[in-house]
């Protein structure tokens, strides 16, 4: 039944700004760009939230929303792997029950929007349209609600679309934001629910697409903050909790290339031609949301020629130097298609290295271990050593100007405990304070100037303000995932007793209990080429 009054039921109205941070977020308070969002940080008790080892949005997210790290999970990356081949994870890589699913199990609905990795969307009572890493047409729940929300608010989008530069334009963006807010809305007034979780993607996207701009960025959060203003105006929450996966700021240390740096110490050999895992942070602008399918697409004869040139020695990155000296590599870089790039690219030959990096956003690196990879070639009796020795060369590297690469590398089991263990890096690097960008290109120097100047900060930011929180206490050491425990106490729900946080001083505990075993569906996979080179373009492959 439609709710034909404006009146709704809402409880909690979280609202998600990806990447939001005090550094961010203050001087926009000081500019009055943001009086939404600054009341409820002035009114409420507020301060940082504490990110994940990777604090990136593809693995933070579903550890906010599940309140279990990614051992338990399964997602520590955008990508997932399966031997040596990957595919962009999706819902059904996130092997636990979100919280909008455990307070549906206690009979509160829902209504979640935007929130990424959430596709395709699980049952539960409410409705949920994902966010990032699902297509453009993406499957919600229930069937037919975007339909219904496309007819309603006048379109919507999973990415930004204008006429003009699609990825990139001002336009862009304030309109995405505003279908967010609009969406969410309409499904508030439609279902009435107790609990509503509304996210922006593009307060994170806007760093990565024009870093620096702060026009764009002002923009940006100023869209957000009208849609915040109008939601709790519209949907009048008892409680509001803002959250953030990660903070944002400027790289100012060097780009730290570790593959390269693997295989001058003979743990990695190199290949080109298309064959091992593609060279994706030296991508160019690329051709966005074409709408191909992953699996239907067959090789150009650009790509092709590429190839052939990549066998011969002749990579991206030196395609890209050559243009870089005569001003064409922006204008001719626009118009060559992902797969050429990785057609070009010197890649990692998995099957013959030892240790290597899979993927830059995983933030570790990963040992070929004979009996678990396919073509394993260090023998189980071996791995402790081969790690231990890792570990001390890694932690023992300087940049140029002598300063440590990493605040810590370390044993995966040091972040990461569950049955999904095995599924990520053997070794964590984390980079000292963030400033200092880890990749894994092959083909260059170890060291070089970063390929983005903005990138994420492990340290977020949250608010929260209303009757069921204490204003006056203070948020001092707060952590994602102390998000999904604080919201079940909200909701009086038995707090998980397998939850990796613990519910925030600022709301009275609810009770603890072991919930069964949760039924993962089967892992499908995400077969969509816009959701890659939409990711590869904001620069997280």
């Amino acid at each position: 039944m439609v709710n034909t009054t404006d009146e709704t039921d809402l409880s909690l109205l979280v609202v998600g700004i990806d990447a939001g941070c005090l550094p961010v977020l203050e001087p926009l308070f000081d500019s009055g760009t943001t009086p939404a969002l600054e009341r409820l940080f002035e009114t409420g008790s507020s301060g940082p939230l504490e990110s994940q080892v990777p604090p990136w949005t593809a693995s933070a997210w579903p550890s906010m929303y599940t309140g279990k790290n990614p051992g338990k999970h399964g997602v520590y990356d955008f990508l997932s792997f399966d031997g040596y081949d990957w595919n962009v994870v999706n819902a059904t890589h996130v092997r636990e029950r979100s919280i909008w699913e455990l307070l549906s199990e206690h009979g509160f609905s829902s209504v979640v929007v935007n929130v990424p990795v959430t596709h395709p969307a699980r049952e539960f009572e409410g409705a949920l349209i994902p966010g990032m890493t699902a297509p453009e047409d993406p499957d919600c729940h229930p069937d037919g609600i975007l339909e219904d929300v496309i007819r309603s608010c006048g379109g919507y989008h999973v990415y930004p679309q204008s006429t003009s530069e699609p990825d990139r334009s001002i336009e862009g963006y304030e309109q995405t934001v505003e279908k967010r807010g609009s969406a969410f809305r309409y499904l508030c007034r439609r279902m009435q629910p107790e609990f509503g979780f509304l996210q922006f993607q593009q307060t994170d996207s806007v760093f990565h697409e024009r870093p620096g701009d702060k026009t764009a960025i002002e923009a940006v959060y100023r869209a957000v903050d009208r849609e915040i203003e109008a939601t709790i105006e519209e949907t009048d929450p008892e409680n509001v909790l803002v959250v953030s996966d990660h903070g944002m700021g400027t790289v100012s240390g060097p780009e730290f290339r570790v593959n390269e740096h693997l295989r001058e110490n003979g743990y990695l050999k190199g290949q080109s031609g298309g064959e091992g895992m593609p060279d994706w942070s030296r991508a160019w602008e690329n051709d966005l949301l074409e709408g191909e399918n992953a699996g239907e697409h067959e090789e150009s004869t650009l790509e092709t020629i590429l190839s052939v040139a990549a066998k011969a020695g002749l990579t991206t990155q030196r395609i890209a130097s050559a243009l870089d000296r005569v001003g064409l590599k922006e204008p001719i870089g626009r118009r060559i298609p992902n797969d050429a790039i990785r057609a070009a690219s010197e890649q990692v030959d998995f099957p013959n290295s030892r240790v290597y990096m899979r993927s830059k956003s995983e933030l570790g690196v990963r040992i070929n271990l004979e009996g678990r990879e396919p073509s394993g070639t260090v023998p189980p009796s071996e791995y402790d050593a081969v790690r231990d020795r890792v570990i001390d060369e890694l932690s023992a590297i300087r940049t140029p100007e002598g300063e440590p690469v990493f605040e810590a590398v370390e044993p995966r089991e040091n972040h990461f405990d569950g049955p999904y263990v095995d599924e990520g890096p053997d070794i964590v690097t984390v980079p000292a304070a963030f400033d200092t960008a880890v990749v894994a290109d092959l083909g260059t120097e170890p060291f070089g100037e970063p390929l983005e100047p903005w990138n994420h900060k492990r340290t977020g930011a949250m608010a929260a303000t209303g009757p069921a929180f204490d204003e006056r206490t203070p948020l001092e050491e707060a952590s994602i995932f102390d998000i999904a425990p604080t919201i079940c106490s909200v909701f009086d729900v038995p707090v998980d007793s397998a939850f990796d946080g613990e519910t925030l001083p600022i709301v009275d505990e609810s009770s603890e209990t072991t919930y069964p075993a949760y039924e993962p569906t089967p892992i499908t996979a995400t077969d969509d080429r816009a959701v890659e080179d939409r990711l590869t373009d904001l620069g997280y492959l």
